[in-house]
């Protein structure tokens, strides 16, 4: 049977394989983990770019409206665009 772990756990699960000596896959054999898992937690452990939120699952929103003009002459005509990777763009584009 599959235990889940929380992240706390997996934190300490890292911290004692560091300490341990042992290699990674020497480590998880022995503590009865699954290797795949344990890399990719202690990735997301480690990575500084990853906030609580960003594995949460939950939605972040930026509010753009800041970003666009807000004179009356400028009017409603924005145009957005983003990048997703490997070439994909999504285009939102308004015109008064």
């Amino acid at each position: 049977m599959r235990k889940h772990r929380t992240p706390e756990q997996w934190q300490a699960l890292v911290d004692q394989q560091r300490v341990s000596g042992l290699s990674a896959p020497q480590f998880c054999k022995q503590e009865n983990i699954g290797y795949a898992s344990f890399c990719n937690w202690r990735k997301r452990l480690s990575d500084p770019s990853t906030d609580d939120s960003a594995g949460s699952g939950e939605a972040s929103f930026l509010d753009l409206s800041s970003l666009m003009g807000t004179s009356p002459s400028s009017g409603p005509g924005w145009n957005i665009v983003l990048s997703l990777g490997n070439g994909v763009e999504l285009r939102l584009s308004q015109h008064g």
